[in-house]
């Protein structure tokens, strides 16, 4: 392995990079060195996916500048990562499962002899790259036909097959199981002893202290310090990626809850059947969950919801026990979910406002089998009110219209129902501050007339400032339970990597 004190086999160098609306980036700076691994770590949204992506050229970058070998790189796009010899393995792994094994880690780059294909020096030289990563398969098998553990492995292999100096890894046991995690372990110690270097994206900080040399730590899209090995904790991760004093941006004021009103007991879900999920919401009480990607929150909630059949538990509303098999059962139990992409799932973008805020209520405001169309003129001009949502009238297509009023849309055309469990995903993704905290007025006003809410959100101040408690999700579970007076950014992160 070489000393990693030696000059950086690839730096960063003050990188900046926005979006629309978004600083990503801010003088980031990043090294490793052969033989090293780099353990990136972050709350959501502290750009570390964003800056794995400008490396593997996938995205570009505005300012700064990356080095390899002491120089300059121009990384425009993939191949040019790729020349330098820096690959990506993304979380949702990129292979053609119709295709065998050794025609994967060989796709595009196919050795010919006489102008075709030679099949023949594929299958020898797959099985030199799998045999580097203990892989012990056949070349010619599909890849389909593989475990998600052995098909990490092929994509290692296929990185390794182009001669990859830096591997960059992003969340590379979301989806594995122990053994197939341990065995991917001892792949990237195996490596680094080959002078690989691994840059280590994951949320599960215990795996990070265990294979890291060095950790970097990224937050609100710039540099929050940096650990050396001996020094990688728990609780110095937690705090590096916390940082900083959370002022509350919207005064919520907590009202005493009533009686409870929704049980959800034993929960399972397909993303995480081996956890059961149970919890208690009380009428006008507002709920945050939160968790860190991948926690399973959204699952959870579409799987109360009926939108994905539960593989065992129930939930109950007022007295009723309930086990949907689909949304329509959720709401006509007086469910409503507000999904975390409006524009996809929430919204019909080419439809009028009207026609939008009529859609959950369509089968129960029908006349003779047809639309009622006085009624939903009624319902719209009430909720463009109740909603306050700007527009010129109710015929406006809802695409044009601010991401702060099409979420009030698809809010609005839930209350029609008026549910008495909310549950909203992410409710403020994507719109400005004032849209913002026209929503938590929403929230607290639905919570003073008896609504229970519970709400999804990665923005941390969020969470600790509209919650009455907090829910904290960990890899498919609840992890533990904070009340108001106990809430703090710290105390959340310790419960969302795991530290129960």
């Amino acid at each position: 392995m070489t000393d990693t004190d030696s000059s950086p086999l690839l730096e960063v160098r003050q990188v900046c990079k926005s979006f629309p609306g978004v600083r990503a980036l801010h003088n980031v700076d990043l090294q490793i060195s052969a033989g090293e691994v780099l353990a990136v770590v972050g709350e959501n949204g502290a750009g570390k996916s964003t800056l794995m992506k400008i490396l593997a050229g996938v995205q570009g970058f505005e300012t700064g500048d990356i080095c390899v070998d002491g120089r300059s790189a121009n990384i425009g796009n993939v191949h040019d990562a790729l020349s330098l010899g820096i690959a990506l393995i993304h979380q949702e792994l990129n292979l053609a499962e119709n295709l065998s094994v050794g025609a994967n880690i060989f796709l595009g780059r196919e050795p010919r002899k006489k102008g075709l294909i030679d099949h023949t020096k594929i299958h020898e030289d797959a099985g030199a790259f799998l045999k580097m990563v203990g892989l012990k398969v056949n070349p010619a098998t599909l890849v389909g036909d593989l475990t998600l553990g052995r098909q990490q492995m092929v994509e290692i292999a296929k990185a390794l097959s182009i001669n990859a100096r830096v591997l960059i890894m992003d969340e590379p046991t979301s989806s594995l199981s122990t053994g197939e995690s341990l065995a991917l372990f001892a792949v990237i110690r195996d490596l680094r002893e080959r002078g690989v270097s691994i840059i280590y994206i994951s949320h599960r900080l215990g795996e990070v202290r265990d294979l890291s040399d060095r950790v970097l730590v990224l937050r609100d899209g710039e540099n929050a310090g940096e650990l050396a090995r001996v020094d990688v904790t728990h609780s110095a991760m937690v705090s590096l990626m916390v940082g900083r004093n959370v002022e509350q941006y919207y005064d919520h004021k907590p009202l005493t809850p009533g009686e409870r009103v929704f049980d959800v007991a034993k929960l399972r879900t397909p993303a995480h059947p081996k956890h059961e999920v149970s919890f208690t919401l009380r009428a006008g009480e507002i709920v945050g969950l939160a968790g860190l990607v991948g926690a399973g929150r959204t699952e959870m909630l579409q799987t109360v919801f009926g939108v994905t059949p539960a593989l065992g538990g129930n939930v109950r509303i007022g007295d009723a026990v309930h086990v949907f098999k689909s949304a329509r059962g959720a709401i006509h139990a007086g469910l409503a979910l507000v999904p975390e992409d409006r524009k996809g799932q929430g919204l019909i973008l080419e439809m009028p406002v009207r026609e939008n805020l009529s859609l959950a209520s369509l089968r129960r405001d029908q006349r003779n089998g047809f639309r009622d169309a006085a009624k939903e003129k009624e319902i719209s001009a009430e909720m463009i009110g109740a909603m306050r949502i700007k527009t010129p009238n109710d015929r406006q297509v809802a695409k044009v219209l601010s991401g702060g009023n099409q979420q009030k849309i698809v809010l609005g055309k839930w209350l029609t129902m008026a549910p008495k469990v909310l549950l909203l995903d992410e409710p403020t993704r994507g719109i400005d501050v004032r849209a913002k905290e026209e929503i938590y007025g929403l929230m607290e006003e639905l919570a003073g007339r008896g609504v229970a809410i519970l709400f999804v959100s990665s923005e941390m101040e969020e969470v600790l400032s509209m919650s009455d408690r907090v829910l904290v999700m960990h890899e498919g579970r609840i992890t533990g339970e904070l009340a108001r007076e106990d809430l703090s950014e710290e105390a959340v992160m310790q419960l969302a990597t795991g530290a129960v």
